[in-house]
């Protein structure tokens, strides 16, 4: 059956792609730092993204302040992210990958399940702020005010933590450490603070988006488990270790995500994947990844 496909449709479509997108990019920057930088294929970030959101949505309910609301989720990921890390993850760095995956894995498993058994598995709607509510009239289309600050959120905290990473001291370190972390240590710096800083950052990232994405869907337990899945393909195509390969795979996923849900919903992730492998066997670095990068 053929879909009619208006203008305002069109443009609709595309900017929840760019919505859609900027989060991935957040949330896969945090994931791709932590593998960059430590060498963890860490499959608990879905739970760093889950667990912001139901920290954001606790602090909006009780304080009626987003902005409070979307500090509390970042600060409350970080703050599990920096207890895994001192506590489990950190006497794995040197482990084989399938030792990592197994621990992170299950440290996924356990997150989501505690937070089950607070809040129970039925889903919680996060109301959209008071300065989000509403439609805007751009002269082509009418969308979702939300949406739009969603969108300008996500992109100044990726300009933000771009900064962070190529304008400061700790950044060149990070990004240093990614590339040789043994040069690193061999210049008499702390590798083993980097590390936790690095974790802690893309927890903080996951977390974020968590909480600024909950006005848009609803805030469940396994929320972070489709999130995760995209956020590997985005690394993929974007390339490993890669800040900016994260937020260019990430703009991409978004738009192919969202212009394919337009026309079948059904086939939106099979051609997420499709571009995946085609970025493979095009460019197995991926798109700004390095070649021959662990």
């Amino acid at each position: 059956m053929a879909v009619m496909i208006s203008w305002p449709l069109l443009f609709s479509q595309l900017f929840n792609g760019l919505a859609l997108g900027a989060l991935l990019a957040l949330t896969s920057a945090g994931l791709t730092i932590i593998y960059g930088a430590l060498g963890v294929v860490n499959f608990a970030h879905g739970a760093f993204f889950m667990v912001g959101a139901y920290a954001g949505y606790l602090a909006f309910a009780y304080t009626d302040s987003f902005v409070l609301a979307m500090a509390v989720g970042a600060l409350f990921a970080a703050g599990v992210g920096i207890l895994l890390e001192r506590s489990l993850i950190r006497f794995y760095y040197a482990r084989p990958p399938e030792d990592q995956i197994l621990l992170t894995f299950g440290l996924a498993i356990v997150l989501v399940e505690l937070v089950r058994a607070v809040f129970g598995s039925l889903s919680r709607r996060v109301a959209v702020p008071a300065w989000g509510a509403g439609v805007v009239n751009l002269g082509f289309m009418i969308y979702p005010r939300y949406r739009l600050e969603a969108l300008s959120i996500v992109a100044l905290t990726l300009s933000v933590l771009g900064l962070l990473l190529y304008r400061t001291r700790q950044g060149f370190i990070v990004r240093a450490g990614i590339e040789d972390s043994l040069m690193v240590s061999m210049l008499g710096i702390n590798v083993a603070r980097i590390f936790l800083l690095v974790f802690a950052l893309g927890a903080m990232a996951a977390g974020f988006a968590g909480i600024v994405d909950a006005p848009i869907v609803t805030v469940n337990p396994d929320m972070g488990q489709d999130l995760l899945v995209r956020a590997f393909v985005v690394i993929v195509i974007g390339g490993v270790g890669s800040f900016g390969g994260a937020v260019l795979g990430g703009l991409i996923a978004g738009e192919i995500l969202s212009l394919t849900a337009m026309i079948n919903p059904a086939y939106s992730d099979v051609m997420l994947y499709a571009a995946m492998a085609a970025v493979l066997i095009l460019r197995p670095q991926g798109l700004m990844g390095a070649e021959g990068r662990r």
